[in-house]
């Protein structure tokens, strides 16, 4: 089975690290890049295959403009954002509507994302 791969897009150091942390805990999930600067992103990704991008945005439950702009030039990744104060976290899809994660904690984003790869047979 192919690991998911994952980049993380995250500004506050302490919940990257968080983030990082748990990722690299996951047998089945590999944190291939991180980016701090969200624009950087845009070009990060066109150098790094990956499944699933992380973006924590500056504003909770701010949809970040950059999702669109991803999912539009990369229809296959998944997106995940969550808010700076982990009160909110979406997924986003290319053609679904957003996806919010009730009560996120690590067992439940971990979960959204593995649900989302199911559908795209990893």
């Amino acid at each position: 089975m192919q690991k998911i791969k994952v980049m993380l897009a995250s500004r506050p150091q302490m919940l990257s690290a968080i983030i990082r942390n748990m990722i690299t805990h996951q047998p089945d999930m590999i944190m291939v890049r991180d980016v701090i600067d969200p624009i950087k992103l845009l070009f990060a990704i066109r150098e790094t295959p990956v499944d699933v991008v992380i973006v924590t945005p500056l504003k909770a439950n701010g949809e970040p403009k950059i999702c669109s702009h991803l999912l539009m030039e990369h229809p296959r990744i998944k997106i995940v954002t969550l808010s700076s104060k982990g009160e909110a976290a979406y997924l986003y899809q290319s053609g679904i509507p957003k996806l919010r994660i009730n009560e996120p904690s690590g067992n439940s984003i971990l979960g959204a994302i593995r649900d989302a790869m199911l559908t795209v047979g990893i």
